[in-house]
């Protein structure tokens, strides 16, 4: 399989190092880019699905009100239709860190598109043939893969060790064998924030001439995907955590895609992506896709920047600079109010902006209500990551308390959050003290207070 070029060529090496990104916009730029942060809300909920950008919003109204037809016709609307979705495919490769080494299936989830991968993959395992799954996985990477023990799949569990929360390597090397067919892990535990060396547990499953999936959703909106550099089989994660629509891509490697036919209708060859793609890939979700570029563009102070790998990673690199404070304000934070334990990694280092964090007494429902009340947009639950918290004895009727932050996010937002949760632990934990039952009023209705 290949892919046009189109806008998402790769640079060469003389027109990356040729070119010099400007300074990157300022945090008040930054959020005045998105039109749902010009409200009183706090929203520290992104690991569930970030906000939009308005050059994102605005091109997928334009293309519903410009472009609305079906593709393929000789008509200029219908070709600039079908040029809008051809391109956002490459765009998606490139988001992918893939150009050149495979293609990119758009989806409405990944949960949808794992699904579909596994339901190919039944179809050329044979009975015995092994697959293994990771307990920190989200369920969307876990239960399709699962489900194949139906069909005389041999379906293994990487253990979590409870004592760390992580799923350690040596064991993964004493569990490969030559039947097993495809190792399913995440990137980034949606519920942990680590993340993981790609690159080292695809070394090991090749090894042993296995396939990896791996699911980026928790990990794209914060750090550059490079499915090329890793040799990762199959990479996957949700557009509309990645400031964009609800939809989702799978990246796979063209060996990958080789090996498999797709469901979509007979007479649609194999070779073609589209043949993935059941009903087609979403017309006004690839607009808004192929305009995340754009705002790349904002964020890097770069107008004229082409939609390549370089503009990927300078923006992920902006990004990834903004989320580090952030990130250890939140984690140091969180750690200085008495009875809170956070699950996962204890500091900023090697994590996202994803914390889960519990308290000794307060339970997550609790600590919820008052961040609700207080216009501070956090959850509690399981967080799909149903067999972790088995795993890790965490109550699933409750789970944990998750708030997770991305780079439009400020040190104002984490600061409320704090306070907040630190006011409502202390008066919920001794619910007869005076002072304490007014500090949690005052933390929740401040006055002469910015943020």
């Amino acid at each position: 399989m290949s892919v046009s070029p189109g806008r998402g060529a790769r640079p060469t090496k003389g027109e990356r190092t040729s070119r010099i990104l400007p300074i990157m916009m300022s945090v008040s730029a930054i959020r005045a880019a998105f039109p749902a942060l010009d409200r009183e809300l706090i929203f520290l909920e992104n690991a569930g699905g970030s906000q939009l950008p308005r050059v994102v919003i605005n091109a997928m109204s334009d293309y519903m009100t410009n472009s609305y037809v079906q593709l393929g016709a000789p008509y200029e609307v219908s070709r600039r239709a079908t040029a809008v979705v051809d391109d956002a495919h490459a765009w998606a490769t490139t988001l992918m860190g893939g150009t050149g080494a495979g293609q990119t299936a758009i989806g409405p989830s990944t949960t949808q598109l794992v699904t579909m991968l596994a339901d190919c993959y039944r179809r050329v395992w044979q009975p015995g043939d092994e697959v293994i799954i990771c307990e920190t996985a989200h369920e969307a990477n876990a239960g399709p893969w699962a489900k194949l023990e139906r069909e005389g799949i041999n379906v293994r569990t990487w253990r979590v060790d409870p004592t760390t929360a992580q799923c350690d390597l040596e064991e993964l090397r004493r569990m490969l064998s030559r039947g097993t067919r495809l190792v399913a892990f995440p990137h980034v535990s949606n519920l942990l924030g680590e993340v993981v060396d790609v690159a080292a547990i695809t070394k090991l499953a090749h090894q042993y001439g296995a396939r990896v999936m791996v699911d980026g959703v928790a990990y794209a909106p914060h750090l550059a995907v490079q499915a090329r550099e890793w040799d990762v089989d199959w990479y996957v994660f949700s557009n509309y955590k990645v400031f964009g629509p609800h939809a989702a891509m799978l990246y796979g490697r063209h060996d990958a895609w080789a090996e498999l036919e797709g469901p979509n209708h007979f007479f649609i060859p194999r070779d073609q992506v589209y043949k993935f793609e059941l009903g087609g890939a979403n017309h006004e979700s690839c607009a808004g896709i192929l305009a995340l570029a754009d705002y790349f563009r904002e964020l890097t102070s770069a107008p004229a920047a082409p939609a390549d790998e370089f503009l990927v990673t300078q923006a992920f690199d902006t990004i990834r600079t903004i989320e580090q404070s952030l990130t250890s304000q939140l984690v140091n934070g969180l750690k200085g109010i008495p009875g809170i334990r956070i699950i996962g990694p204890q500091g900023a280092e090697g994590r996202v902006g994803t914390v889960s964090f519990l308290h000794e007494s307060v339970s997550p429902p609790a600590i919820c209500q008052a961040t609700d009340t207080a216009g501070v947009a956090i959850r509690f639950g399981h967080m799909y990551a149903y067999r972790l918290c088995q795993a890790l004895g965490i109550p699933l009727e409750t789970g944990v308390v998750r708030a997770s932050l991305v780079h439009y996010n400020s040190h104002e937002d984490i600061d409320r959050l704090l306070d907040v949760v630190e006011a409502a632990v202390q008066h919920w934990a001794d619910p007869l003290s005076v002072e304490r039952l007014f500090g949690w009023h005052a933390a929740l209705f401040p006055t002469g207070r910015s943020g």
